[in-house]
Parts: structure tokens; sequence; C-alpha cells
């Protein structure tokens, strides 16, 4: 019986660990801050989205009860019959959002809402990433009045 033996297998040196993790540390210096700008973009999208969503919702509440939730009413109108007036007399069983739940901002607040707004029929906005009225850039308030 031969025996066969095999060189024995070589493992990676410590040089080429420190290489291949510099390598990485570099990539990652340039990718890193790339994609998170990119959060910030994709949190604006979002809410745009979602504002976009919701002004629907309303446009189809109006269709139903000829009005929109007053600002006291709020957003929660599109998904359990309001209380006060207007009255909502032909509310749709289940609601004008899928899922049955207003949702919050990409920051986690609740989308602000006024009705008459002051910017058109219904302001429906997010206050930004700050959540405070006004700011620039990505603290800047989106609403359904911006682009």
């Amino acid at each position: 019986m031969t025996r066969r033996f095999r060189p024995a297998s070589r493992g990676f040196t410590l040089i080429e660990i420190v290489v291949a993790v510099a390598i990485l540390a570099i990539l990652a210096s340039i990718v890193v801050p790339r994609v998170l700008g990119r959060v910030d973009d994709a949190n604006i999208a979002k809410a745009r989205t979602e504002i976009s969503v919701l002004g629907s919702a309303l446009n189809l509440y109006r269709l139903d009860n000829f009005a929109y939730p007053s600002s006291d009413q709020g957003l929660q109108a599109l998904v359990a019959q309001p209380g006060g007036s207007p009255e909502a007399r032909n509310w749709r069983a289940g609601g004008y959002l899928e899922g049955g739940r207003v949702p919050r901002d990409p920051w986690g607040r609740d989308y602000q809402y006024l009705s008459p707004g002051q910017r058109g029929e219904f302001d429906v906005y997010s206050l930004g990433r700050d959540g405070r009225p006004g700011g620039e850039g990505v603290d800047a308030d989106i609403g359904n009045w911006t682009e």
C-alpha cells in the first residue's frame, strides 16, 4: 500500500490579511459616505410618496362625504369614521387607507394636516428630518405643495 502525501495547505500570512483589511477600509471610506447620503434622498422620496397617497385618500373621502375632514378630525378620519363636523355620513367601511393605519413620516413622526390649508384646500406635510417648521435641505418641510 502506497501512501500519497499532500503538501501542507498554506494559510494567509499576517501581511496578506493586513493588506486585505486595508483595501476593504479604503473601499468602505469611498462607498459608505455615498450610501449614507442616499438615505436622506430615500427618506424625502418616501415622504413625498406617502403624502401623495394621503392626498389621494383625502380626495376619495371628499367624494364620499362632500368635504375634507376638519383639522380636528385629522388624518385619522381616513381610517376610522370621525365624529364632529363636517359629518361623514357616507364614510366607506374599511376606511380610505390600505392597512387601516395612517403612516408616520420617515423620521417617525406623524404627518401634519390642515383643512382648510394655508397653501390649498388642505395641507398634508412632514416637518422634515429636524421636526421643526421651515428648514433647508433635508430639514425642509415636505408637503403636498412641494415637488
